[in-house]
């Protein structure tokens, strides 16, 4: 089976990859945006990035806020016209709780753009998981709990939500379509000795794969190191045994959970990333990456509530080169590998390419 995770997949657009720099007077379109059209969610993860006091991503998100209806339909006009290749909701809040999120999937179904979701699972039935279903490329559900008490008291929710979603789950994976269905496990000392069994359960109901990855708990990388320190080396030996045991027909298990610290350090000066993937959020802000969503001091490259997406992507490459990752991405950045070989690539002397 294709690989479904990798670092490598923007090299596959060389004209991108060339346009990036401050040397090159050219703006090219994002191959990928992920658009967060709401800031509702009616979980609340005690580990939820957007709303512990302690990480800097979402520091001035309004919760009730989400894109109008009006305003959505001009970014999937100009997001079809601009040919970028997929387009990703997330949060914020849960995409699935934003009362359009039917019609835009459909008109990018239309248009055959690439699209997926992040979301809870809790509203993942009717219509739209039909839709997702037929056309969707993948939609990722966060589970964390292991079972209904666990499940309830992570999130603040009943206890009867945890098989709610697991039974929209197992339904959505027998509906016809190549949508694959992935799960995102969030590790912390809790559930860490629950991986092999919850892999498990994720398989027997028919999920397509599951990613395993690190609960941050602080933007200083040694705090959230020393947090997992303890159980660490444990854990990398159960998922492993999962891995052995499970992966493999159809099924994959994406370990991601690593030390932390490669994604906090970084020695370079600007980010290419924020213009292959950057996010619309819910406010109508245009924001340079995952990581830096709702923080208006560092991560915001401009607004698009009085003009189109498009008119603000191609007017001054400037805006680009405004967050410096060195003074101001001292934290988790999922693109920092990434900009790290889209550094090295853009730097590599042209008259020594012959050499491979």
């Amino acid at each position: 089976m294709a690989k479904l995770y990798s670092s490598l997949k923007v090299f596959h657009y060389p004209e991108k990859l060339n346009s990036l720099t401050r040397t090159s007077s050219t703006i090219t379109s994002p191959v990928h945006i992920r658009i967060k059209p709401t800031n509702i969610c009616a979980h609340n993860c005690w580990y939820c990035a957007y709303k512990k006091d302690n990480l800097q991503l979402g520091q001035d998100m309004e919760t009730k806020v989400h894109i109008p209806w009006e305003k959505m339909q001009e970014i999937l006009e100009d997001v079809i016209e601009m040919k970028v290749k997929a387009i990703t909701f997330s949060g914020g809040g849960d995409p699935f709780y934003y009362p359009y999120l039917l019609d835009a999937v459909k008109v990018l179904a239309d248009h055959n753009i690439s699209f997926a979701s992040l979301t809870n699972g809790a509203k993942l039935k009717g219509e739209l998981a039909e839709v997702f279903a037929s056309h969707g490329s993948w939609l990722r559900i966060s589970i964390d709990g292991w079972d209904e008490k666990s499940y309830a008291k992570y999130r603040g929710v009943k206890e009867s939500e945890f098989t709610k979603v697991i039974n929209n789950l197992e339904a959505f994976a027998k509906l016809d379509g190549n949508c694959h269905l992935g799960i995102s496990l969030i590790i912390d000392k809790d559930n860490a000795s629950h991986v092999y069994e919850f892999v498990k359960l994720m398989k027997d109901i028919g999920v397509d794969n599951v990613k395993l990855s690190p609960c941050i708990v602080s933007n200083d990388w040694q705090v959230s190191k020393e947090y997992h320190t303890p159980f660490y080396q444990q854990t990398k030996e159960i998922i492993a045994r999962a891995i052995e045991d499970f992966a493999g027909e159809g099924f994959e298990v994406n370990d991601a959970y690593h030390q932390l610290n490669n994604k906090f350090d970084k020695s370079y000066e600007w980010c290419p990333y924020c213009q292959v993937l950057p996010i619309i959020g819910a406010d109508q802000n245009i924001y340079t990456c995952q990581d830096k969503a709702y923080n208006l001091e560092e991560g915001l490259l401009g607004s698009i509530k009085n003009q189109r997406f498009k008119e603000f992507w191609f007017n001054d490459k400037e805006k680009f080169f405004k967050v410096n990752p060195n003074k101001h991405c001292q934290h988790h950045c999922v693109a920092n590998m990434k900009n790290q070989m889209i550094l090295e690539y853009l730097d590599l002397d042209r008259d020594h390419l012959g050499f491979v």
